[in-house]
């Protein structure tokens, strides 16, 4: 990841009402140069009203946007000739053909890629003389993405980059957001998917009813969980589960088909198997492994709902 003192994306106090709902809540974001910035959350969280405020789509009742130092409302056109914007759902005229959209996109540019070998890399060379309309919904999502980065931005907004791709087009979307990011493209990725966010991004800011509860990188957010590590083993003979659940740093132990899986903190790891060596216990078939960001997101996102509602509850008895 390269980095500048100047921020490619620097939110401060967005705020986004529609009536009663707060869709974003006084949100403060900075996305350096050249990073892939991701943006996890549940459904509703605000993630995509955050990127439409970003890019100008949408109008922040509160707060500032900066996009390399401009207002993208007040400095629209200088902002959509430097920024690229792939949203979540998106559609272009039926009949429009996916050469045409390129070509059309790509002059919008001063310095745009080559719209037909752009179009080839991402599996569309053989549809360019197709109508939007009859494009299947993963061909019309690798378009969305073509259209997003045809003019070589500078800051490239992502939201659910993926979606209704197969395997193996995820893995090729994903090789090119690296290169474009390698070539200086700072890149704004919201997403769904756990292994999209720890494959391509730098940073991660998780996301709940329009507030940021953490920002860090796809390591620190699962060192953040009760149980960072799980430990994986088929013990020789009956062990006491009881004994192991007590020791210091473990937070679980599970039973599957048997095989058990202690969740535990690196403390603890020695004193699991000094605790089955004195049972007389040999843990066959060894593995211990790192928890991983779903486990880490799921274990953050209801911790904050289960504060929230212990908050709710209080204000309720009072």
């Amino acid at each position: 990841m390269t980095t500048t003192s100047a921020p490619a994306i620097e939110v401060r106090g967005l705020r986004k009402t529609y009536g009663p709902v707060v869709a974003v809540d006084h949100v403060d974001l900075t996305v350096s140069e050249g990073e892939i910035f991701g943006v996890l959350g549940p459904n509703g969280s605000g993630k995509s009203t955050t990127v439409e405020c970003i890019a100008g789509l949408r109008r922040p009742d509160a707060g500032s946007v900066r996009i390399l130092g401009l207002d993208p409302v007040t400095d629209r056109d200088a902002v959509k000739r430097t920024v690229g914007v792939q949203l979540q759902s998106a559609g272009l005229q039926a009949k429009l053909r996916v050469r045409e959209a390129l070509e059309l996109f790509a002059s919008f540019y001063d310095d745009p890629r080559d719209p037909l070998e752009l179009a080839t890399r991402l599996g569309l060379g053989e549809r360019l003389d197709h109508p939007w309309r009859k494009l299947s919904g993963g061909q019309q999502q690798r378009l969305a993405i073509a259209l997003a980065l045809v003019g070589r931005p500078k800051v490239a907004l992502l939201d659910e980059l993926s979606t209704g791709l197969d395997p193996r087009s995820r893995r090729e979307v994903w090789e090119l957001v690296e290169e474009i990011r390698a070539e200086g493209t700072t890149i704004l990725l919201v997403t769904h998917l756990m292994e999209e966010a720890q494959h391509l991004c730098d940073r991660i800011a998780l996301v709940q009813r329009g507030r940021i509860l953490v920002t860090d990188t796809p390591d620190g957010l699962i060192g953040r969980t009760a149980a960072p590590l799980i430990m994986s083993f088929v013990p020789d003979r009956t062990l006491d589960v009881a004994a192991l659940t007590a020791l210091g740093g473990v937070s679980d132990v599970m039973e599957r088909s048997g095989r058990m899986q202690v969740a535990c903190d690196d403390t603890a790891v020695l004193a699991v198997l000094d605790r089955l060596r004195d049972e007389g216990v040999r843990p066959e078939h060894l593995r211990i492994s790192e928890s991983s960001l779903d486990e880490a997101y799921l274990d953050l996102i209801t911790a904050d709902a289960d504060a929230s509602e212990s908050d709710a509850t209080a204000k309720e008895t009072v």
